[in-house]
């Protein structure tokens, strides 16, 4: 895991705030390494990271199929028995996940998630990584 940004965290609770229903909130590397969280225990939140690893880089699969397309992934949302999961390009090799329940109104919650990004999309980028360290 990468330290926890501490800075990240009054922007993440804004996000929290601002839309109902919000269970956990990460931001992660590319490569599935959490750098913030809000919510949720920390644990859980790595498993979150992990797994979105793999899920944009099946979406950015996917994205090369469309024509037109410039293969980047934008935006995931999946809809699941009690709740929704967010996961958004959030700047250069990072993204923003976002675990939610039934009251979380999805059009609501990518307008505000893609709002945090402009707002702070340079904040949210993760560094290139060889060997496990920073390049």
């Amino acid at each position: 895991m990468i330290q926890q940004r501490a800075n990240f965290d009054w922007m993440l609770k804004e996000l929290h705030d601002s839309v109902p229903g919000i269970e956990m909130i990460v931001v992660l590397s590319a490569d599935g390494l959490r750098i913030a969280r809000y919510g949720g225990d920390p644990d859980a939140a790595d498993r979150v990271a992990a797994a979105c690893a793999g899920l944009q880089s099946l979406a950015g699969a996917v994205a090369v199929e469309i024509p037109d397309s410039d293969g980047r992934m934008k935006l995931v949302i999946i809809e699941i028995n009690g709740g929704y999961f967010y996961l958004m390009s959030a700047g250069a090799n990072a993204y923003l996940a976002v675990l939610a329940d039934i009251r979380t109104e999805p059009g609501l919650m990518s307008n505000r998630m893609r709002d945090l990004v402009v707002r702070i999309g340079a904040h949210l980028t993760s560094p290139p990584r060889r060997n496990g360290q920073t390049v």
